[in-house]
């Protein structure tokens, strides 16, 4: 039976990781995670099941946990999850593991793949050279050629994660550091933050914004993006990395300091606005 490989995207990374990972599975297909959100129940076809997503806040997109609620696999299928992210630790695939249990199915391989950072809200975050992203994308297509190959095989595999980023050597203060951030993500989920983004000077009103919102949160009023409040946000920050003019902003809280007003933006070098438009 065919595989089936479900993707979550806001930059274009777990894209580019998907799209590789077909190229090397015979009889797979890409189906975009956001577009089947709406639905009560999400029944897939194949025996094989691939989840591709980027790790927000150390642990699982709003939209991804919302698809691992809805989905309900066939008996006795293969399922693996690859998370694409800068460098920073990732606490998901646990609770990956324990969604698909109530559902009688479990994780069965789970994969993080190294990519560029996209989050121009921190201090120290700027573009990577391009040759610095060549030699990213080298490790991550060595990397994929060993996901696809155990895949293939329905091998039972979960790596270590020994490159995630810690903020200090003392493993106390890790601890802490990693809970604050875990409870800050779920505060998000729990509140959809609102005034998290906002348009400032320079704004044409073009609506790309608009076009690349996976959640739809987004709505030119008066030629000016508008985030609904009545809509939840998915976090993803395609609005932020492919606005053209980068006047998509985030607002400073109380418990973070943004920088995006002096940052520059991130997308993948091979992800289009109508690959974003296309996973709605």
């Amino acid at each position: 039976m065919p595989i089936e490989i479900y993707y979550f995207t806001g930059s274009g990374n777990s894209l580019f990781a998907a799209r590789e990972l077909q190229k090397r599975l015979p009889d797979s297909t890409l189906i975009p995670i956001a577009k089947l959100l709406g639905q009560e129940r999400i029944e897939p076809a194949g025996d094989k099941i691939g989840i591709v997503f980027p790790l927000h806040g150390m642990t699982l997109p709003v939209p991804v946990e919302i698809f691992l609620r809805k989905l309900f696999p066939l008996p006795g299928s293969y399922i693996f999850g690859v998370t694409t992210r800068g460098g920073t630790k990732f606490y998901g695939f646990k609770k990956m593991d324990k969604l698909l249990r109530k559902k009688k199915s479990s994780l069965n391989a789970s994969f993080l793949i190294n990519m560029a950072d996209n989050d121009p809200k921190l201090r120290h975050w700027k573009p990577l050279p391009v040759v610095k992203m060549q030699e990213i994308e080298k490790k991550a297509l060595t990397h994929i050629e060993v996901i696809a190959e155990k895949v293939r095989n329905a091998e039972n595999y979960h790596e270590t994660d020994l490159e995630g980023v810690s903020v200090s050597k003392n493993p106390v203060l890790n601890f802490l550091f990693d809970r604050l951030i875990l409870f800050a993500m779920w505060m998000m989920k729990l509140s959809g933050v609102s005034n998290y983004f906002y348009a400032g000077e320079g704004c044409n009103g073009c609506g790309i914004c608009e076009k690349v919102c996976p959640a739809g949160k987004i709505a030119l009023v008066n030629k000016k993006p508008v985030w609904q409040k009545n809509i939840r946000c998915y976090f993803c920050y395609a609005c932020l990395n492919f606005c053209p003019k980068s006047v998509v902003q985030i607002n400073s809280k109380w418990y973070m300091k943004s920088y995006t007003p002096q940052n520059g933006r991130y997308s993948h070098p091979y992800a289009k606005i109508a690959d974003m438009t296309a996973q709605k």
